[in-house]
Formats: C-alpha cells, structure tokens, sequence
C-alpha cells in the first residue's frame, strides 16, 4: 500500500512538473508571439518614416554638393540659410504637424476614422497660417543677416536663396501632416515609393540644370523645389482617391475648434524647436573659440555623421507616437506600454552597435570628408563624444515619441528647456571657461543636458498611470466626436 502510494505521488509530482513545463513553454510563446507581432506594428511605421527622413536629409546634401560646384559664396550662402531659417522654420512647423500624430492616431484607434481627414484639414490651417506670419522673415533675410554682421555678399546671395526656400516651408506643411496622417493608419508604402522618385529625379535634374544647361544657383533651388513638392502631391492624390474611410472630402467643420488644435501644435512646435536648436547653439558657440576653423570643420563632420544617424532615431520617434496613440484610442494600456518597451529596445540595441563602430572607428570617419589630417585628428578626439551622443539618441527621441503619441507636448517642452537651456548649455561653457576643453566641453555640457532630459522622460514614463492617459484619450475622442456630429447637421461638407 505504502509503494503503491509513493508511485502515485510520483506520478503526480512528475504530471505537475510537466504541466507547470507546458506552462512555461506556451508563455514563453506567447510573450514570444507578442514580441514579434509588436514589432511588425512598429517596423511598419519605423521602416517607411527612417527611409523618408532619409531621402529628406539627402535633397539637402545633394543641393549642397550640386551648389558647392557653382561657387564658396553660394555654398555658405546655402549653408546659412537651411542651416538658420530653414531649420528654425521647418523645426517649428514640423513639430506643429506633430500635433497631428496624437489628434490621428488616437482617433484611429478608436475607430473613430470619419475624424481623421477633419484634424487633417484643421493642421493644414494652423501650418499655413503660421508658414504666412514666417513670410517677412524670408523677405528680408538680406537685411537681417546685414545686420546680424554678415558679410554683404553672402547675405545678399542668401536672400536670394530664402525667397526659394519660401516655397520648400509651405511643402513642410503638406509633406509631415500627410505623412503623419498616413502613418497613423500604417498606410506607408506610398510615402517609401515616392521618397524613392524624388530622391532620385532631385539628383537627376540637379545634374541636369547645373552642369549640363549651366542655370547654376537657379537651377540648382529649381531642382529642390521639385524634389520637395512631387512627394506631396502623390500623397494628396493618393489620400483623396485611396482612403475612403478617413477622407471624406473637404469640410467646413475644419474650422471648428481650431483653437485646440493649435494649443497642441504650438506645444509640439516649441518642444520639437527646443530640441533642434540645441545643435545649432553648439556651433555658434564653436565659432568664438581659437582655431574655430579646425573646430568647426571637424564638429561638422561628427554634426553630419550624427544628423544620419539622427534619421534612424526619428523614424523611432514616429514609430513611439503612432503605436502609443493607436493603443491609447483603442483603449489598452498595457499594449501601449508593451509598445514603448518593444520600440525603446530595438532603438537602443540599433544605438548600440553604432555606438561601438563609430567609438573604434574614430580618425579614419574624418577621411571620408577630408584629407587635413589637423580636422581628422580633432575628429578623432570629438569620435568618444559622437559616439556616446548616438548611444543616447537612440533612446531620448523614441522617448519624445512617447510623448506625442500621449499628447504630452507642452511638459516635454518644460523638460526641454530645463535640461538644454538651464542645465545642459551653462555646464558646456562652465567647463570650457573653467577647464578650457573648448568644444569638446560645451559638447560634454550639451551632452549631460541631453542624459537629464532623458532621466527625466524615462521618470515620467515609468511613474505615468497609463490606465488614466486611456481615458484622457478617449475623452479627447468622444469630446470631439460630439462637438462633430453636432456640427454636421448644420454644415455641409464639400465632396473631393
């Protein structure tokens, strides 16, 4: 009797144990099966908006290698333009449009698709008037830069250039808000074919107008000008006649309750703008220093090398924004943090290897953009900084896309200005001043500014009652749902 019961209690222990290893195994899988099915989700955005932001990225480099063949004066003349109004313009309006991420991709998870083409058409209207009263900037650049005390010849050139560049910042505010517009619904192969063409017809014509027919600084900004708006308007006609349920034509509801919208944009402009000034002051600052032209060639080579790399991590932000607001709207908290986890992981580990080639690497990067050997041994020197600034890019800008995707754009503001103007610039110059590191210490103090806004946004992340941000999502949904469909009894739409 007393065997037969130590069999049977052996025959339950081992039945346990391999039950409690069936266990295991199907929650492995099903952790497993999670893993690889949010990450699908995330690459479907990732992939798309990474190349995009590439070929974006690339317009401006090959205008710049097409115009550096015409003439130095039109080259810095060039430079100062997208490097000053330019990048201070599309900051600002690309961080507008990103209003457009939460208010779409909120509402796509939500079902709620009818909305999508109104917040759409509303974005639009912020984005061009704001593009109107940025107008007598580009109007009078040559003055200002007069003024500024830049030389008369390069400022004059660069007037010329900026009244072109009018015509690239209204195709900022088409170009991101259909992008934004199309990523919340995972509709991205249309924005991938058509970077593709106009990367490629932007080489094609640059060669053309500038060396074959000669029209040199014209043709060179006509080429751009292309490059810029063919894109925009194949998504245009790709929206209005390939979405049927989240465009249903223009609508005079557009104009309802634009003032929500653009408190959201103009807390999206000033945090995105917050951060893409924050390179621009290390240059300036670069410029006061001794041996500036050493200094400031060799940063433009680590500040070019980290502006592709910055491409990855944006493609990472769009991602963030797009799964944390699908989720939000489509009422699961847990999969919204999942998303943050899976998105923050894959950037990282991507971070990581860049970080480990460009620390190793080090002077022989400098040789692929010059042959002093001066800049490429201050490029060696800079290499450990560039590389540890990668390590954290991969981290901070998924991060921010938290942000959007939760509508948090005007604290993430607050965190920017803290962590960059408080923090991150006075500890730059205090160890240049103190310590005479020169670049290399506002690069340190910029750096540590960008680690505290990190620590900051994981802070806020972690200790963030997603359960809570669900429901201020949906009620940012069902409060304009409402205000909608009243409106839609009075006011009629205008088919496309």
């Amino acid at each position: 009797m007393h065997s037969r019961l130590v069999e049977m209690g052996a025959e339950v222990n081992e039945n346990l144990l391999h039950e409690r290893k069936k266990n295991c195994l199907e929650e492995e899988e099903s952790v497993g099966k999670r893993v690889w099915e949010e990450s699908k989700k995330m690459w479907v955005v990732a992939g798309p908006a990474i190349f995009t932001r590439f070929s974006t990225f690339g317009i401006v480099v090959v205008s710049q290698s097409f115009i550096g063949h015409i003439g130095s004066t039109e080259l810095a003349a060039y430079a100062l333009v997208m490097t000053v109004l330019v990048r201070f313009a599309n900051g600002l309006l690309i961080g507008m449009a990103s209003a457009l991420e939460t208010l779409c991709g909120q509402a796509y998870g939500a079902r709620k698709y009818d909305m999508l083409g109104v917040y759409l058409q509303r974005s639009w209207i912020v984005l061009f008037t704001t593009s109107i009263l940025l107008l007598p900037v580009y109007i009078f650049t040559t003055p200002l830069l007069e003024a500024l005390g830049q030389d008369k010849t390069i400022a004059r050139v660069a007037g010329t250039i900026s009244l072109w560049s009018i015509g690239i910042m209204f195709s900022v505010s088409v170009s991101f808000t259909c992008q934004m517009f199309l990523q919340s619904q995972s509709k991205n192969k249309i924005i991938v074919y058509l970077a593709a063409a106009s990367i490629s017809l932007h080489v094609f014509l640059s060669w053309l107008l500038t060396v074959q027919l000669k029209f040199g600084l014209n043709g060179a900004l006509t080429s751009t000008l292309f490059a810029y708006w063919i894109p925009n308007l194949g998504q245009l006609v790709f929206i209005m006649t390939k979405c049927p349920d989240t465009w249903k034509g223009f609508s005079f509801l557009a104009f309802k309750d634009l003032w929500s919208v653009v408190k959201l944009s103009l807390s999206s402009g000033a945090m995105l703008c917050l951060e893409i000034w924050y390179n621009t002051v290390l240059i300036l600052l670069t410029g006061n220093m001794e041996n500036a032209e050493v200094s400031i060639d060799a940063l433009a080579i680590c500040l070019n090398i980290n502006g592709w790399e910055m491409m990855i991590a944006l493609g990472f932000f769009a991602a963030a924004g797009v799964r944390v607001a699908n989720e939000l709207g489509r009422g699961s908290s847990k999969a919204a943090k999942f998303s943050i986890l899976i998105t923050v992981l894959t950037s990282f580990v991507i971070g990581l290897v860049l970080f480990l080639v460009f620390l190793f690497l080090r002077e022989r990067l400098a040789y692929i953009f010059t042959t002093d050997s001066e800049v490429a041994k201050a490029v060696a020197d800079l290499s450990p900084l560039l590389s540890f600034s990668i390590l954290l890019n991969s981290v901070q800008p998924v991060l921010s896309g938290v942000s959007v995707g939760a509508g948090w754009q005007s604290i993430v503001a607050y965190v920017n200005i803290a962590s960059y103007y408080l923090i991150g610039i006075p500890v730059g110059l205090l160890l240049n001043n103190l310590l005479h590191l020169d670049v290399k210490g506002i690069w340190i103090g910029m750096m540590f500014g960008t680690f505290v806004q990190t620590i900051m946004l994981i802070t806020i992340t972690l200790k963030t009652d997603w359960d809570k941000q669900v429901e201020l999502a949906r009620n940012r949904v069902n409060k304009w749902t409402l205000v909608e469909n009243e409106e839609s009894n009075t006011i009629p739409s205008i088919s496309s």
